[in-house]
Protein backbone atom coordinates (compact mmCIF):
# COMPACT_ATOMS: atom_id res chain seq x y z
CA UNK A 1 0.00 0.00 0.00
CA UNK A 2 1.22 3.56 -0.82
CA UNK A 3 2.36 5.59 2.08
CA UNK A 4 -0.18 8.10 2.95
CA UNK A 5 2.64 10.90 2.30
CA UNK A 6 1.10 12.96 -0.55
CA UNK A 7 -1.73 14.91 1.32
CA UNK A 8 -3.42 14.30 -2.49
CA UNK A 9 -3.72 10.68 -2.98
CA UNK A 10 -7.61 10.05 -3.53
CA UNK A 11 -9.75 7.91 -1.42
CA UNK A 12 -13.35 7.78 -2.04
CA UNK A 13 -15.85 10.11 -3.44
CA UNK A 14 -16.21 11.66 -0.43
CA UNK A 15 -13.05 11.00 1.01
CA UNK A 16 -14.48 8.98 4.61
CA UNK A 17 -17.39 7.17 3.06
CA UNK A 18 -19.41 8.21 6.26
CA UNK A 19 -21.59 5.02 7.77
CA UNK A 20 -24.40 5.54 10.19
CA UNK A 21 -23.87 4.53 14.16
CA UNK A 22 -22.10 1.59 15.31
CA UNK A 23 -24.59 -0.99 16.47
CA UNK A 24 -23.98 -4.38 16.98
CA UNK A 25 -24.54 -6.10 13.36
CA UNK A 26 -21.69 -3.54 12.15
CA UNK A 27 -18.76 -5.45 10.88
CA UNK A 28 -15.67 -4.25 12.70
CA UNK A 29 -11.92 -4.40 10.97
CA UNK A 30 -10.33 -6.45 14.45
CA UNK A 31 -13.11 -9.09 14.15
CA UNK A 32 -11.79 -11.90 12.35
CA UNK A 33 -14.80 -14.18 12.35
CA UNK A 34 -16.89 -10.86 10.21
CA UNK A 35 -16.57 -11.86 6.38
CA UNK A 36 -15.22 -9.42 4.33
CA UNK A 37 -13.42 34.08 1.99
CA UNK A 38 -16.79 33.48 -0.12
CA UNK A 39 -18.27 30.73 -2.00
CA UNK A 40 -16.95 32.43 -4.89
CA UNK A 41 -13.39 32.64 -3.79
CA UNK A 42 -12.45 30.26 -6.86
CA UNK A 43 -11.43 33.17 -8.69
CA UNK A 44 -8.93 33.31 -5.84
CA UNK A 45 -6.89 31.10 -7.34
CA UNK A 46 -6.60 32.70 -10.78
CA UNK A 47 -4.82 35.26 -8.92
CA UNK A 48 -1.43 33.14 -8.77
CA UNK A 49 -0.51 31.75 -12.41
CA UNK A 50 0.93 28.94 -11.32
CA UNK A 51 -2.23 27.12 -10.98
CA UNK A 52 -2.52 26.80 -14.70
CA UNK A 53 0.84 24.47 -14.19
CA UNK A 54 -1.11 21.93 -12.64
CA UNK A 55 -4.64 22.78 -14.25
CA UNK A 56 -3.73 22.71 -17.63
CA UNK A 57 -1.81 19.79 -18.06
CA UNK A 58 -4.63 17.53 -19.11
CA UNK A 59 -4.72 20.16 -22.18
CA UNK A 60 -1.15 19.96 -22.86
CA UNK A 61 0.93 16.62 -21.79
CA UNK A 62 1.05 15.26 -24.97
CA UNK A 63 2.24 18.23 -25.94
CA UNK A 64 4.87 18.25 -23.31
CA UNK A 65 5.99 14.91 -23.63
CA UNK A 66 6.69 15.93 -27.37
CA UNK A 67 9.10 18.90 -26.24
CA UNK A 68 12.49 18.76 -25.12
CA UNK A 69 12.95 20.71 -21.77
CA UNK A 70 13.55 24.05 -23.33
CA UNK A 71 10.41 23.52 -24.80
CA UNK A 72 8.78 22.15 -21.95
CA UNK A 73 9.82 25.13 -19.55
CA UNK A 74 8.50 27.19 -22.53
CA UNK A 75 5.18 25.81 -22.59
CA UNK A 76 4.55 25.78 -18.75
CA UNK A 77 5.44 29.89 -19.02
CA UNK A 78 2.41 29.75 -21.64
CA UNK A 79 0.46 27.87 -19.69
CA UNK A 80 1.65 29.54 -16.65
CA UNK A 81 -0.03 32.83 -18.16
CA UNK A 82 -2.76 32.54 -20.85
CA UNK A 83 -5.46 33.18 -20.39
CA UNK A 84 -8.37 32.62 -17.75
CA UNK A 85 -9.33 29.28 -16.09
CA UNK A 86 -12.69 28.58 -15.04
CA UNK A 87 -12.09 27.24 -12.14
CA UNK A 88 -15.38 27.16 -9.88
CA UNK A 89 -17.78 24.52 -10.21
CA UNK A 90 -20.50 26.47 -10.93
CA UNK A 91 -18.55 27.34 -15.07
CA UNK A 92 -16.74 23.87 -15.00
CA UNK A 93 -20.04 21.53 -14.54
CA UNK A 94 -22.53 24.34 -16.01
CA UNK A 95 -24.47 21.66 -17.70
CA UNK A 96 -25.01 20.11 -14.79
CA UNK A 97 -27.94 20.04 -12.68
CA UNK A 98 -27.87 19.61 -9.34
CA UNK A 99 -30.10 20.37 -6.38
CA UNK A 100 -29.67 23.33 -4.12
CA UNK A 101 -27.67 22.66 -1.04
CA UNK A 102 -29.80 22.69 2.54
CA UNK A 103 -28.07 24.71 5.00
CA UNK A 104 -27.36 21.52 7.17
CA UNK A 105 -25.84 19.36 4.01
CA UNK A 106 -23.42 17.22 6.07
CA UNK A 107 -19.88 15.88 4.93
CA UNK A 108 -21.91 12.74 3.73
CA UNK A 109 -23.93 15.00 0.98
CA UNK A 110 -20.83 15.35 -1.35
CA UNK A 111 -21.08 12.03 -2.51
CA UNK A 112 -24.11 11.96 -3.63
CA UNK A 113 -24.25 14.01 -7.26
CA UNK A 114 -19.79 14.00 -7.29
CA UNK A 115 -17.67 16.31 -5.84
CA UNK A 116 -17.77 18.95 -8.48
CA UNK A 117 -21.31 19.31 -8.52
CA UNK A 118 -21.76 19.43 -4.94
CA UNK A 119 -19.39 22.38 -4.62
CA UNK A 120 -21.43 24.03 -6.86
CA UNK A 121 -24.55 23.83 -4.94
CA UNK A 122 -22.89 24.57 -1.90
CA UNK A 123 -22.09 28.48 -3.51
CA UNK A 124 -25.47 28.56 -4.88
CA UNK A 125 -26.47 27.94 -1.29
CA UNK A 126 -24.41 30.40 0.29
CA UNK A 127 -24.54 33.17 -2.21
CA UNK A 128 -28.37 33.23 -0.67
CA UNK A 129 -27.44 32.19 2.76
CA UNK A 130 -23.68 34.09 3.59
CA UNK A 131 -24.01 33.01 7.10
CA UNK A 132 -24.88 29.24 7.26
CA UNK A 133 -21.81 28.20 9.07
CA UNK A 134 -22.10 25.02 8.21
CA UNK A 135 -22.32 24.72 4.53
CA UNK A 136 -18.87 27.09 4.82
CA UNK A 137 -17.78 24.20 6.84
CA UNK A 138 -18.66 21.89 4.12
CA UNK A 139 -17.27 24.15 1.23
CA UNK A 140 -14.09 24.19 3.16
CA UNK A 141 -14.36 19.82 3.25
CA UNK A 142 -15.13 20.26 -0.20
CA UNK A 143 -12.32 21.79 -1.00
CA UNK A 144 -9.47 19.59 0.89
CA UNK A 145 -11.57 17.06 -1.04
CA UNK A 146 -11.25 18.18 -4.52
CA UNK A 147 -7.53 19.51 -4.29
CA UNK A 148 -7.22 15.27 -2.94
CA UNK A 149 -8.75 14.11 -6.03
CA UNK A 150 -7.39 16.31 -8.61
CA UNK A 151 -3.91 17.17 -7.22
CA UNK A 152 -4.71 21.05 -6.68
CA UNK A 153 -2.79 22.03 -4.58
CA UNK A 154 -4.25 25.71 -4.80
CA UNK A 155 -7.53 24.67 -3.49
CA UNK A 156 -6.11 24.58 0.06
CA UNK A 157 -5.85 28.56 0.52
CA UNK A 158 -9.58 28.46 -1.18
CA UNK A 159 -10.82 26.11 2.24
CA UNK A 160 -8.31 27.39 4.56
CA UNK A 161 -10.75 30.79 3.73
CA UNK A 162 -13.99 29.20 3.63
CA UNK A 163 -13.47 27.13 7.02
CA UNK A 164 -12.15 30.56 8.79
CA UNK A 165 -15.56 32.10 7.48
CA UNK A 166 -17.30 28.94 9.36
CA UNK A 167 -15.28 29.71 12.62
CA UNK A 168 -16.41 33.73 12.70
CA UNK A 169 -19.97 32.89 12.66
CA UNK A 170 -19.97 29.58 14.81
CA UNK A 171 -16.59 29.45 16.90
CA UNK A 172 -15.42 25.70 17.78
CA UNK A 173 -18.22 24.73 15.07
CA UNK A 174 -16.96 20.33 14.72
CA UNK A 175 -17.60 20.44 11.25
CA UNK A 176 -15.66 23.00 11.00
CA UNK A 177 -12.43 21.82 13.11
CA UNK A 178 -13.07 18.30 11.71
CA UNK A 179 -11.92 20.44 8.21
CA UNK A 180 -9.21 22.14 9.91
CA UNK A 181 -7.95 18.51 10.79
CA UNK A 182 -8.42 17.53 6.89
CA UNK A 183 -6.66 20.41 6.11
CA UNK A 184 -3.97 20.04 7.83
CA UNK A 185 -3.29 16.99 7.30
CA UNK A 186 -3.78 17.29 3.05
CA UNK A 187 -0.35 20.34 3.41
CA UNK A 188 1.40 17.35 6.09
CA UNK A 189 0.82 19.68 8.83
CA UNK A 190 0.30 16.61 10.98
CA UNK A 191 0.77 17.84 14.13
CA UNK A 192 -1.98 20.29 13.45
CA UNK A 193 -3.45 17.60 12.26
CA UNK A 194 -3.60 15.65 15.19
CA UNK A 195 -4.05 18.92 17.86
CA UNK A 196 -7.94 19.23 15.56
CA UNK A 197 -8.68 16.00 15.54
CA UNK A 198 -8.15 15.43 19.32
CA UNK A 199 -10.35 18.77 19.80
CA UNK A 200 -13.35 17.05 17.83
CA UNK A 201 -13.04 13.95 19.63
CA UNK A 202 -13.37 16.07 23.35
CA UNK A 203 -16.87 17.04 22.32
CA UNK A 204 -17.81 13.83 19.81
CA UNK A 205 -16.19 10.62 20.81
CA UNK A 206 -17.65 9.22 18.02
CA UNK A 207 -17.14 11.48 14.84
CA UNK A 208 -15.91 9.30 12.11
CA UNK A 209 -13.95 12.06 10.27
CA UNK A 210 -11.84 12.62 13.68
CA UNK A 211 -11.42 9.45 14.16
CA UNK A 212 -9.98 8.50 11.04
CA UNK A 213 -7.52 12.01 11.09
CA UNK A 214 -6.74 10.94 14.42
CA UNK A 215 -5.20 7.77 13.28
CA UNK A 216 -3.46 9.41 9.85
CA UNK A 217 -1.97 12.07 11.55
CA UNK A 218 -0.32 9.28 14.70
CA UNK A 219 0.83 7.25 11.25
CA UNK A 220 2.27 10.24 9.79
CA UNK A 221 4.35 11.86 12.83
CA UNK A 222 5.84 7.73 13.17
CA UNK A 223 4.26 7.34 16.41
CA UNK A 224 2.88 3.63 15.34
CA UNK A 225 1.93 2.32 18.80
CA UNK A 226 -0.72 4.88 18.99
CA UNK A 227 -1.72 4.81 15.51
CA UNK A 228 -2.75 1.16 16.30
CA UNK A 229 -4.35 1.86 19.20
CA UNK A 230 -6.30 4.81 17.35
CA UNK A 231 -7.41 2.46 14.92
CA UNK A 232 -8.38 -0.15 17.73
CA UNK A 233 -10.61 2.74 19.02
CA UNK A 234 -12.21 3.84 16.13
CA UNK A 235 -13.16 0.37 14.88
CA UNK A 236 -15.04 -0.22 18.64
CA UNK A 237 -16.85 3.13 18.13
CA UNK A 238 -17.15 3.75 14.30
CA UNK A 239 -16.40 0.47 11.94
CA UNK A 240 -16.91 0.84 8.53
CA UNK A 241 -14.77 1.42 5.17
CA UNK A 242 -13.13 4.39 6.39
CA UNK A 243 -12.06 3.11 9.47
CA UNK A 244 -11.29 -0.39 8.03
CA UNK A 245 -8.57 1.40 5.57
CA UNK A 246 -6.95 2.66 8.27
CA UNK A 247 -6.96 -0.19 9.94
CA UNK A 248 -5.44 -1.95 7.54
CA UNK A 249 -2.19 -0.12 6.44
CA UNK A 250 -1.75 0.55 10.13
CA UNK A 251 -0.93 -3.51 10.37
CA UNK A 252 0.47 -3.48 6.49
CA UNK A 253 3.20 -1.19 8.24
CA UNK A 254 3.96 -3.65 11.12
CA UNK A 255 4.67 -6.40 8.23
CA UNK A 256 0.99 -8.04 9.01
CA UNK A 257 0.29 -8.11 5.08
CA UNK A 258 -1.99 -11.06 6.06
CA UNK A 259 -4.18 -8.98 8.27
CA UNK A 260 -4.48 -6.00 6.30
CA UNK A 261 -5.70 -8.14 3.56
CA UNK A 262 -8.04 -9.55 5.19
CA UNK A 263 -9.38 -6.17 6.48
CA UNK A 264 -9.30 -4.31 3.53
CA UNK A 265 -11.57 -7.23 1.55
CA UNK A 266 -13.84 -7.27 4.08
CA UNK A 267 -14.15 -3.13 3.43
CA UNK A 268 -14.46 -4.14 0.22
CA UNK A 269 -17.53 -6.72 0.73
CA UNK A 270 -19.20 -3.99 2.67
CA UNK A 271 -18.72 -1.26 0.35
CA UNK A 272 -21.94 -0.10 -1.64
CA UNK A 273 -20.88 2.89 -3.04
CA UNK A 274 -19.16 3.09 -6.15
CA UNK A 275 -16.24 5.95 -5.17
CA UNK A 276 -15.69 3.37 -1.80
CA UNK A 277 -15.58 0.15 -4.06
CA UNK A 278 -12.86 2.07 -6.22
CA UNK A 279 -10.64 2.99 -3.16
CA UNK A 280 -10.75 -0.05 -1.38
CA UNK A 281 -10.02 -2.55 -4.87
CA UNK A 282 -7.25 0.10 -5.51
CA UNK A 283 -5.96 -0.25 -1.46
CA UNK A 284 -6.02 -4.49 -2.55
CA UNK A 285 -4.47 -4.02 -6.00
CA UNK A 286 -1.76 -1.74 -4.55
CA UNK A 287 -1.22 -4.11 -1.08
CA UNK A 288 -1.08 -7.42 -3.92
CA UNK A 289 1.43 -5.03 -5.98
CA UNK A 290 3.59 -4.76 -3.16
CA UNK A 291 3.72 -8.45 -3.05
CA UNK A 292 4.78 -8.85 -6.33
CA UNK A 293 1.88 -10.61 -6.82
CA UNK A 294 0.74 -8.63 -10.25
CA UNK A 295 -1.87 -10.90 -11.47
CA UNK A 296 -3.75 -9.97 -8.41
CA UNK A 297 -3.18 -6.80 -8.39
CA UNK A 298 -4.36 -5.92 -12.25
CA UNK A 299 -7.43 -8.12 -10.92
CA UNK A 300 -8.03 -5.58 -8.47
CA UNK A 301 -7.32 -2.42 -10.29
CA UNK A 302 -9.75 -3.46 -12.94
CA UNK A 303 -12.86 -3.74 -10.18
CA UNK A 304 -11.17 -0.52 -9.41
CA UNK A 305 -12.08 0.64 -12.95
CA UNK A 306 -15.11 -1.02 -13.24
CA UNK A 307 -16.79 1.12 -10.39
CA UNK A 308 -15.30 3.91 -11.64
CA UNK A 309 -13.22 3.97 -14.81
CA UNK A 310 -11.30 7.29 -14.43
CA UNK A 311 -10.29 6.28 -10.68
CA UNK A 312 -6.55 7.68 -10.84
CA UNK A 313 -4.83 6.01 -9.10
CA UNK A 314 -6.37 2.44 -10.10
CA UNK A 315 -4.95 3.58 -13.26
CA UNK A 316 -1.35 4.42 -11.85
CA UNK A 317 -1.60 0.93 -9.81
CA UNK A 318 -2.67 -0.86 -12.93
CA UNK A 319 -0.04 0.70 -15.00
CA UNK A 320 2.60 -0.42 -12.60
CA UNK A 321 1.67 -3.67 -12.94
CA UNK A 322 1.62 -3.98 -16.36
CA UNK A 323 5.14 -2.42 -16.61
CA UNK A 324 5.66 -5.49 -13.92
CA UNK A 325 4.04 -7.89 -15.72
CA UNK A 326 5.80 -7.01 -18.90
CA UNK A 327 3.45 -5.13 -21.21
CA UNK A 328 5.48 -2.30 -21.33
CA UNK A 329 3.94 -0.70 -23.77
CA UNK A 330 0.34 -0.53 -22.47
CA UNK A 331 1.96 0.83 -18.70
CA UNK A 332 3.69 3.40 -20.35
CA UNK A 333 1.00 4.28 -22.47
CA UNK A 334 -1.38 4.23 -19.21
CA UNK A 335 0.72 6.20 -16.96
CA UNK A 336 1.10 8.97 -19.94
CA UNK A 337 -2.79 9.05 -19.56
CA UNK A 338 -2.43 9.49 -15.42
CA UNK A 339 0.17 12.07 -15.23
CA UNK A 340 -1.74 14.35 -18.19
CA UNK A 341 -4.69 14.90 -15.38
CA UNK A 342 -3.38 14.04 -12.14
CA UNK A 343 0.31 15.68 -12.54
CA UNK A 344 2.04 14.62 -8.85
CA UNK A 345 5.77 13.88 -8.04
CA UNK A 346 5.37 10.18 -8.01
CA UNK A 347 3.61 9.35 -10.91
CA UNK A 348 5.81 11.72 -12.81
CA UNK A 349 8.66 10.17 -11.53
CA UNK A 350 7.40 6.95 -12.39
CA UNK A 351 6.62 7.40 -16.32
CA UNK A 352 10.24 9.46 -16.07
CA UNK A 353 11.85 6.30 -15.41
CA UNK A 354 9.70 4.01 -17.72
CA UNK A 355 10.86 6.39 -20.19
CA UNK A 356 14.74 5.80 -18.77
CA UNK A 357 14.48 2.30 -18.75
CA UNK A 358 12.23 1.93 -22.45
CA UNK A 359 15.73 4.11 -23.76
CA UNK A 360 14.40 4.65 -27.15
CA UNK A 361 15.03 7.76 -29.52
CA UNK A 362 13.48 10.93 -27.54
CA UNK A 363 12.94 8.94 -24.19
CA UNK A 364 15.57 10.75 -22.47
CA UNK A 365 14.27 14.28 -23.15
CA UNK A 366 10.82 12.81 -22.26
CA UNK A 367 11.96 11.61 -19.25
CA UNK A 368 13.37 15.46 -18.16
CA UNK A 369 10.08 16.78 -18.90
CA UNK A 370 8.75 14.76 -16.26
CA UNK A 371 11.06 15.75 -13.59
CA UNK A 372 10.65 19.26 -14.68
CA UNK A 373 6.87 18.93 -13.74
CA UNK A 374 7.68 17.43 -10.90
CA UNK A 375 9.70 20.86 -9.43
CA UNK A 376 6.36 22.69 -10.97
CA UNK A 377 4.34 20.85 -8.71
CA UNK A 378 6.15 21.03 -5.65
CA UNK A 379 6.46 25.25 -6.27
CA UNK A 380 2.45 25.17 -6.47
CA UNK A 381 2.26 22.89 -3.84
CA UNK A 382 5.01 25.25 -1.24
CA UNK A 383 3.10 28.30 -3.00
CA UNK A 384 -0.28 27.31 -1.13
CA UNK A 385 0.75 25.96 2.12
CA UNK A 386 1.98 22.71 1.45
CA UNK A 387 5.01 21.29 3.09
CA UNK A 388 6.73 19.26 0.17
CA UNK A 389 9.99 17.93 1.80
CA UNK A 390 8.96 14.43 1.32
CA UNK A 391 8.48 14.84 -2.31
CA UNK A 392 11.75 17.17 -2.91
CA UNK A 393 13.84 14.78 -0.91
CA UNK A 394 12.38 11.46 -2.94
CA UNK A 395 12.79 13.13 -6.42
CA UNK A 396 15.49 14.99 -6.10
CA UNK A 397 17.73 12.60 -4.45
CA UNK A 398 17.57 10.13 -8.16
CA UNK A 399 16.22 13.03 -10.55
CA UNK A 400 17.38 16.67 -9.04
CA UNK A 401 19.47 18.17 -7.02
CA UNK A 402 21.22 16.38 -4.52
CA UNK A 403 21.71 18.91 -1.99
CA UNK A 404 18.63 19.84 -2.16
CA UNK A 405 17.13 16.25 -1.70
CA UNK A 406 19.75 15.93 1.48
CA UNK A 407 18.06 19.55 3.13
CA UNK A 408 14.94 18.25 2.23
CA UNK A 409 15.05 14.91 3.88
CA UNK A 410 16.82 16.54 7.29
CA UNK A 411 13.45 18.93 7.48
CA UNK A 412 11.25 16.63 7.41
CA UNK A 413 13.18 13.87 9.64
CA UNK A 414 13.17 17.14 12.23
CA UNK A 415 9.51 17.10 11.99
CA UNK A 416 8.15 13.20 12.17
CA UNK A 417 10.14 9.89 12.35
CA UNK A 418 8.40 7.09 9.97
CA UNK A 419 9.37 4.63 8.41
CA UNK A 420 9.05 6.85 4.95
CA UNK A 421 11.20 9.75 6.05
CA UNK A 422 13.51 7.37 7.11
CA UNK A 423 14.37 5.90 4.28
CA UNK A 424 14.45 9.37 2.27
CA UNK A 425 16.83 10.58 4.77
CA UNK A 426 18.99 7.49 4.13
CA UNK A 427 18.76 7.39 0.10
CA UNK A 428 19.83 11.41 -0.07
CA UNK A 429 22.62 10.76 2.45
CA UNK A 430 23.65 8.06 0.26
CA UNK A 431 23.30 10.02 -3.18
CA UNK A 432 25.69 12.54 -1.00
CA UNK A 433 28.25 10.12 0.28
CA UNK A 434 27.47 9.96 3.69
CA UNK A 435 27.02 6.32 3.53
CA UNK A 436 27.91 5.43 7.30
CA UNK A 437 25.29 7.60 8.31
CA UNK A 438 22.42 6.95 5.93
CA UNK A 439 23.32 2.99 6.85
CA UNK A 440 21.04 3.34 10.61
CA UNK A 441 18.26 5.26 8.99
CA UNK A 442 18.31 2.61 6.51
CA UNK A 443 17.67 0.02 9.23
CA UNK A 444 15.22 2.25 10.56
CA UNK A 445 13.17 2.15 7.84
CA UNK A 446 13.21 -1.38 7.93
CA UNK A 447 12.91 -2.09 11.05
CA UNK A 448 8.79 -2.20 11.59
CA UNK A 449 8.47 -5.48 8.94
CA UNK A 450 6.56 -3.12 6.67
CA UNK A 451 6.89 -5.35 3.23
CA UNK A 452 8.56 -2.67 1.02
CA UNK A 453 11.36 -3.70 -2.17
CA UNK A 454 12.38 0.01 -2.76
CA UNK A 455 13.46 0.01 1.08
CA UNK A 456 15.31 -2.80 0.70
CA UNK A 457 16.99 -1.69 -2.41
CA UNK A 458 18.13 1.20 -0.91
CA UNK A 459 18.88 -0.98 2.40
CA UNK A 460 21.01 -3.41 0.01
CA UNK A 461 22.83 -0.54 -1.84
CA UNK A 462 24.00 1.53 1.66
CA UNK A 463 25.17 -1.68 3.08
CA UNK A 464 27.36 -2.40 -0.19
CA UNK A 465 28.58 1.31 -0.02
CA UNK A 466 29.61 0.75 3.68
CA UNK A 467 31.40 -2.83 3.05
CA UNK A 468 29.04 -5.47 4.06
CA UNK A 469 28.93 -6.96 1.29
CA UNK A 470 26.49 -10.19 2.68
CA UNK A 471 24.16 -8.04 4.08
CA UNK A 472 23.76 -5.71 0.96
CA UNK A 473 23.55 -9.22 -1.24
CA UNK A 474 20.94 -10.54 1.33
CA UNK A 475 18.86 -7.34 1.17
CA UNK A 476 19.37 -6.71 -2.74
CA UNK A 477 17.91 -9.96 -3.17
CA UNK A 478 15.06 -9.77 -0.47
CA UNK A 479 14.03 -6.50 -2.67
CA UNK A 480 13.88 -8.59 -5.78
CA UNK A 481 12.11 -11.73 -4.34
CA UNK A 482 9.68 -9.25 -2.59
CA UNK A 483 8.31 -7.06 -5.88
CA UNK A 484 10.71 -8.06 -8.64
CA UNK A 485 9.26 -4.94 -10.62
CA UNK A 486 9.26 -2.44 -7.97
CA UNK A 487 11.27 0.37 -9.59
CA UNK A 488 11.67 0.53 -13.60
CA UNK A 489 15.49 1.92 -12.56
CA UNK A 490 16.10 0.26 -8.86
CA UNK A 491 15.41 -3.26 -9.73
CA UNK A 492 18.27 -3.12 -13.05
CA UNK A 493 20.14 -1.72 -10.33
CA UNK A 494 19.60 -4.22 -7.80
CA UNK A 495 20.21 -6.75 -10.29
CA UNK A 496 23.67 -5.47 -11.70
CA UNK A 497 24.72 -4.89 -8.12
CA UNK A 498 24.22 -8.56 -7.32
CA UNK A 499 26.12 -9.64 -9.79
CA UNK A 500 28.84 -7.37 -9.23
CA UNK A 501 28.83 -9.01 -5.55
CA UNK A 502 28.88 -12.72 -6.41
CA UNK A 503 31.54 -11.69 -9.02
CA UNK A 504 33.80 -9.90 -6.18
CA UNK A 505 33.08 -13.09 -4.22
Amino acid sequence: MAPRTNGTEPESENGTAPVGPAEEKTPRAGDPQQPGNGADSTEDAEADPRVAAVRRVGETGRRLRALQLGGTVALLAVALTAGSIAVGALRDHKDTTVAAASAALSPAALSGGGLDASIAALQAQLRTQPKDFGSWATLGLAYVEQARTKGDPSRYPQAQKALKRSLELKRGNEQAVTGQAALAAARHDFADALTYADRVLKENPYSERALSSRIDALVELGRYADASKAADTADSRRPGVPVFTRYAYVHELRGDVRTAHRVLAQALGSATARGDISYVAAQLGQLAWNQGDYKSALTYYARALAADENYLPALQGRALAQYASGDRAAAIKGMEQVVARYPLPQPLVQLGEMYEERGAEGDKAKARDQYALVDAWIALARANGVNADLDTALAAADHGDKASALRAARAEWARRHTVHTADALAWALHVNGKDTQALSYARQATATGYHNALFLYHRGMIERATGHREDARASLKAALELNPGFSPLGAREARAAIKNLEAAQ
